[in-house]
């Protein structure tokens, strides 16, 4: 099965993180990917201009695409996903591992069940070294139980996904939405009656920290996840009541707890122990 991946880079990535993070989806691979397409979500600094040319040299099924200015995630994933020539995609980010196995456990299953449009996985997380494993984040496998998470969180890891590029471009493909451009995609998704499904096996080992928890906090990211849960109940997908819950919840994490606090949430009770 023919597959690509889409990756973008922007300025304030390492150039070490994401060098390991380019050869851990092609080198490393059990099974390669017949493309690999890389945006350059605007300017970069010189170091990371190396690493690309030094990239370009050692694959040769590397495409890159420089955008002029930085225009953010949304619009670089939806750059990549344009370019694809292939009809199945895998999402990869900048500074993360995936597992050597990773692509031959999706193909694999996507061979057996044709009629899946997305496929992702568990999660692991670390913080400076990839073997400093402080926790994993597992979602649910079945497509009902996948449907009824969705209502309350994002039922992705979107660095693990593999997904048929028709089915994204039918729901609108990645349209910007703050911090939430993934979870919104989810949802159009869930709306056009796709079918989901997530790998019980880590497939990507996941670069965090601090700076990654207080992005999820603020009145910004807030309202963001405020509006997106509304478009949930308008569309029918959650009750009153539920986006109430959904909405009470999000406040006191997102706005009334402090990064110190928000961490241990995100890290004991919104993940498991690895």
């Amino acid at each position: 099965m023919e597959f690509s991946v889409c990756m973008s880079v922007y300025k304030n990535d390492n150039p070490h993180d994401f060098e390991v993070a380019v050869n851990s989806i092609y080198s490393h691979q059990t099974i390669k990917p017949s493309e690999l397409i890389l945006v350059i979500d605007g300017p970069i600094p010189i170091e990371l201009q190396i690493v690309i040319k030094r990239l370009k040299e050692q694959i040769d099924i590397l495409r890159v695409l420089p955008l002029e200015k930085n225009m953010g995630h949304a619009i670089a994933r939806q750059t990549g996903l344009d370019a694809a020539k292939y009809d199945l995609i895998a999402i990869m980010d900048a500074d993360d591992i995936s597992l050597p196995d990773r692509f031959e456990k999706q193909l694999s299953f996507l061979s057996k069940h044709t009629n899946v449009d997305v496929v992702g996985g568990t999660i692991t997380e670390f913080i400076d070294n990839p073997e400093n494993v402080i926790c994993k984040r597992v979602t649910p496998s079945d497509n009902d139980d996948i449907y009824a998470y969705l209502k309350s969180r994002c039922p992705f890891n979107l660095v693990s996904v593999m997904f048929k590029k028709k089915s994204i471009l039918d729901a609108g493909g990645y349209i910007d939405w703050y911090c939430e451009e993934d979870y919104y995609l989810w949802i159009r998704l869930a709306l056009n009656k796709a079918r989901f499904a997530n790998l019980p096996d880590t497939l990507v080992n996941v670069r965090v920290g601090k700076a990654m928890y207080a992005r999820r906090g603020g009145w910004k990211y807030f309202k963001s996840e405020a509006k997106l849960q509304t478009f949930m109940y308008k569309n029918g997908i959650i009750s009153i009541a539920r986006l109430c819950y959904n909405i009470t919840l999000r406040f006191i994490v997102q706005v009334c707890m402090p990064n110190s606090i928000r961490t241990l949430i995100f890290r004991y009770f919104a993940r498991t122990k690895a």
